[in-house]
């Protein structure tokens, strides 16, 4: 006599637990649990080779954060974060602002994109540091000469992604809207910005991090603030953990712009595409 065990069940009120209920009941690594992890790894890794050499030439991580605590204390680490990031902020938001109309001109207008091929062809590849002390020279050694720079770095990015993504709309729909009669600004809005948004958001984010890289040149030539400053004096006084410090402070905070950029993205720009 056989017994079908599901009706069996039925009546008991029991049933077998779902295999696959099961799997997610157990527990994971989710993804900041492997970040932390990755990150307590390599804190120990450190401390185990610094133990190995002198302080002078690679400080302990205890050592490091007693000299981050001392410069918390004394307020210039958060007075050098501040400054960098009023900087970086700066430069590379004009240079977004700038940047995307002169891509789309540049996608759009086929004549203005070979006039200005040229230029853009040429200076994208000379590195911000080279125009150090011009800008010194022509802007002054305050704010005026950082942002300068940080705008350089920025506006060339943004414009070549933003004109890379013009250039990959779909011809298709180019074509099927001045079927239906769309005039060139209506097409412009309608189809070619919507198309372009995730290249402009790329290329923000790759300038974010090349902002970073010219600001410490900067700061370390011509500031008496910032984290490039911050470095630069360090090594005057051979304070290595300070170096240490403040190259944690520019990862750390180029981490949470990029983060947030990210997010912000994401959220308001997925119709177009954008996802992270």
């Amino acid at each position: 006599m056989s017994v079908d065990v599901r009706t069996v069940a039925e009546r008991t009120g029991r049933t077998e637990p779902n295999p696959a209920r099961r799997r997610r009941n157990r527990p994971r690594l989710t993804r900041v649990g492997l970040s932390v992890l990755s990150v307590a790894l390599g804190i120990v890794i450190w401390d185990l080779v610094s133990r190995n050499y002198t302080a002078f030439f690679l400080p302990s991580p205890l050592l490091t954060w007693r000299g981050a605590v001392e410069l918390v204390q004394d307020g210039t680490l958060w007075s050098s974060v501040n400054a960098s990031s009023t900087r970086i902020l700066t430069g590379w938001g004009l240079g977004v602002v700038i940047g995307v109309p002169v891509g789309l001109l540049m996608g759009c207008v086929p004549w203005l994109r070979l006039m200005l091929d040229p230029y853009i062809q040429f200076f994208r590849f000379v590195p911000p540091i080279a125009f150090v002390t011009l800008a010194i020279i022509w802007l002054g050694p305050g704010e005026a000469s950082k942002v300068a720079l940080i705008f350089y770095t920025t506006v060339f990015i943004v414009a070549l992604n933003t004109l890379a993504g013009v250039l990959s709309v779909d011809e298709l729909r180019l074509r099927a809207a001045r079927a239906l009669g769309a005039s060139p600004v209506r097409t412009l809005v309608s189809v070619v910005l919507p198309s372009t948004v995730p290249h402009v958001v790329t290329g923000a984010r790759l300038a974010m991090g090349n902002s970073f890289l010219t600001i410490v040149s900067a700061e370390i030539v011509a500031a008496q603030s910032g984290l490039g400053s911050l470095i630069w004096t360090a090594r005057n006084y051979a304070k290595t953990e300070w170096v240490f410090v403040g190259i944690i402070a520019l990862g750390m905070l180029g981490y949470l712009f990029d983060w947030i950029l990210r997010m912000v993205s994401s959220r308001t720009l997925r119709r177009y595409g954008v996802t992270f």
